[in-house]
C-alpha cells in the first residue's frame, strides 16, 4: 500500500491486481484418455491427459500414468508397453503437426482399447502445471490406503524411466526392443530401452535379483546371440547394461549371507557374459550421458 493511501482502497487495489493475475491464466481445453479392455462391460480407468491451449500454435501436452497397477487390476493381460509407446507417439505427432486435427491424430495413434472423453474447458497457469493438476485430479488421485512401493523389475523400470525423463530423452529411446530381431524367431526377450550413439548401440534392461537369479541367467544366456545379431543387422557394437537393485535394498548384506551370495552370483554371471551391471543409483549418470549423446 502506498504511503497515505486509504487502507480500504489499498485492499481494493490488491483485489483488482489479483483478478488481473487470474486473467493471465491460459484458456485451455483438456481430454482424458481411458483404458477400456471390454467395451461391452463398460469398465474403464483413466490413464492420461491431453491439454492444449485454445488459439495457440504450441503443441498439445500429453501425459500418461507412471503407475499401471490400476490398469492391471482391471486387465491383468494389459500391454502396458504398448500404452507407454502410445504416449511417445502422441507427443511426436503433436510436435510435428501442432495444427493437425486432434481427432485424426488420436484415431491414428490410439489402440482400440483406449478411448477419449469430450473436450472440457480449463484455465491453466501453464500447460505443464495444468497437466500436473489434471493428473492429480483424474488419473492419479491420492489413495486412501497407501499402496506398497513398486518393487522388483517394475520398481527398477520406474527408476529408469524417471531418470531418462528427467534428462529429457525418454521419447528419443527405443522401447521394448525385440531380441528376436537380432537372434531368431520365437525369442520372447524384449529389452526395456536403448539408443544408438555413433557406431554403438546401448541397451538397458531391468533385472531384479530380489526373487532370485533367474532373470540374470536369462539375460546372460541371451547376451552372446544378441550381440552377434546387432553386429550383423545394425553393423554396430552392442553395449548391454543390466540395471539391478542396490544390494542393501533387497537385504543382500553380511547379516543375510545366503542372499548376499545369491546377489553376487547374479552379478558375476552377467559380467562373465560381458554385460555391464549397474544399480538404480547409477541411473542419473546414465541418463545424463544419454542426454549428451542424443542432444549432441
Amino acid at each position: 500500500m502506498k504511503s497515505g493511501e486509504n487502507p480500504k482502497r489499498g485492499e481494493e487495489r490488491k483485489s483488482v491486481e489479483g483478478l488481473q493475475g487470474e486473467g493471465r491464466r491460459h484458456h485451455c481445453e483438456f481430454q482424458l484418455l481411458s483404458y477400456v479392455p471390454d467395451a461391452v462391460r463398460n469398465e474403464s480407468v483413466h490413464i492420461g491427459v491431453i491439454l492444449r491451449e485454445q488459439g495457440s500454435a504450441a503443441p498439445a501436452e500429453v501425459r500418461f500414468t507412471r503407475d499401471w497397477r490400476r490398469v492391471r487390476c482391471l486387465d491383468p493381460e494389459a500391454d502396458t508397453a504398448l500404452l507407454e509407446g502410445m504416449e511417445s507417439e502422441l507427443r511426436r505427432r503433436f510436435r510435428e503437426e501442432p495444427h493437425g486435427r486432434l481427432m485424426q491424430l488420436l484415431e491414428e495413434s490410439l489402440s482400440l482399447n483406449v478411448q477419449m472423453t469430450a473436450p472440457k474447458a480449463y484455465l491453466a497457469e501453464s500447460l505443464p502445471a495444468g497437466v500436473e493438476e489434471l493428473m492429480r485430479l483424474y488419473v492419479e488421485p491420492p489413495r486412501r490406503e497407501k499402496l506398497p512401493r513398486l518393487r522388483g523389475r517394475a520398481g527398477i523400470q520406474a527408476v529408469m524411466r524417471g531418470e531418462f525423463e528427467r534428462a529429457g530423452v525418454w521419447d528419443l529411446l527405443r522401447k521394448q526392443i525385440a531380441a528376436s530381431d537380432y537372434t531368431r524367431p520365437g525369442d520372447p526377450l524384449r529389452i526395456d530401452a536403448g539408443y544408438r550413439p555413433n557406431g554403438m548401440i546401448r541397451m538397458f534392461h531391468a533385472v531384479s535379483l530380489e526373487p532370485g537369479v533367474e532373470m540374470a541367467k536369462v539375460l546372460a544366456f541371451s547376451a552372446q546371440g544378441l550381440r552377434a545379431g546387432v553386429e550383423r543387422v545394425e553393423r554396430a557394437t552392442l553395449e548391454l547394461t543390466a540395471v539391478i537393485e542396490p544390494a542393501a535394498k533387497i537385504g543382500a548384506t553380511d547379516e543375510e549371507p545366503e542372499r548376499l551370495e545369491m546377489y553376487r552370483f547374479g552379478v558375476e554371471t552377467m559380467e562373465e557374459h560381458h554385460i555391464r551391471v549397474l544399480t538404480t543409483s547409477d541411473m542419473r549418470r546414465v541418463a545424463d550421458t544419454a542426454r549428451r549423446e542424443l542432444r549432441a
